[in-house]
Parts: structure tokens; sequence; C-alpha cells
């Protein structure tokens, strides 16, 4: 028979994984994301810019799948169908808009406004394992920091 510990130890385990399979594909997502808007930025700054922002997601993905192998779990490997249709829908949205920054950095916004939602959702309401609680919000800090600063470039590019 479990004991109330071990059945919270238990819940904790499976949130914790959950909630890193559920960042790990988005951080998949973002990456290709923001390689695909590389290529329809126009100046070198911001194409430098999206350049960087793919490497820290790729850096959160490897951070996070060392997590899950910390926990004796297998990380997923690719993003979700979710951020499949995501770039297709921005390929169709900017051929009729047209791929200028300003429009690149409408998209990027909008996706690390839902990245930086989803972080504190996940974070807020589930219970995880400490040295993985930290990992992500370490990297919620950083994602607040890029939402500030694509929130410049676009008051620049606006």
């Amino acid at each position: 028979m479990r004991t109330s510990l071990e059945a919270a130890r238990e819940q904790i385990h499976i949130d914790t994984v959950n909630v890193l399979q559920s960042i790990i594909e988005k951080n998949y997502d973002a990456e290709k994301g923001y390689k695909k808007a590389m290529k329809d930025a126009k100046t070198p700054e911001l194409k430098n810019f999206l350049k960087r922002q793919a490497v820290q997601r790729s850096h959160f993905a490897t951070a996070i799948d060392k997590e899950l192998h910390l926990l004796d779990e297998t990380p997923r490997d690719k993003g979700s169908i979710a951020g499949t249709l995501h770039r297709a829908w921005i390929d169709i949205r900017t051929s009729v808009t047209g791929k200028d920054d300003e429009a690149v950095l409408s998209e990027v916004l909008r996706g690390e406004t839902a990245s930086v939602k989803e972080y504190e959702e996940l974070m807020k309401h589930n219970t995880l394992v400490p040295h993985a609680s930290n990992v992500l919000k370490s990297q919620l800090k950083e994602l607040q920091g890029t939402l500030e600063r694509v929130k410049s470039l676009k008051d620049i590019q606006g």
C-alpha cells in the first residue's frame, strides 16, 4: 500500500514529465519557427536576432531533454502538429501581407507572447520537481526578456 507521501511524489513526477514534454515540443516548434522567420526577414539585424532566438530555443530543448533523462523519461524528439500548422499559417499570411520585417516581427511577438503565457500557466498549475522548476523559471525569465526585446523592435519598425 502506498503512503500519501509516495502518491504525492509520484504525482509530482507525472506532472513534471507532462510539463517538460509539452514545453520541449513547443521549443522545437519555436526553433523551427525562428529559422523560418529568418528566411523571411529582410534586414541583417533582424536575421541575426532570429538566429540567436533559434539557438536559444535549441538550448532550451537540450536543457529540458537533460531534465527528462534525469527523471528516467524519454523526451519527445520533434515538434507538434499545431506548430507545423502554425508555420503553414504564417506562410499563407506572409504571402498575403508581404514578407516584410514588420510582418515577421508581428508573428514573432505573437509566438513569444504565447510561449511566456504557456510557461507561466504550466508552472502555476503544476507542482514540479525543484530542479526542473528552476530550469523552467530561468527559461521563462529569458523568454520575458526576449518578449520585451521583440516589443521594442516592433516599436522601432512600426
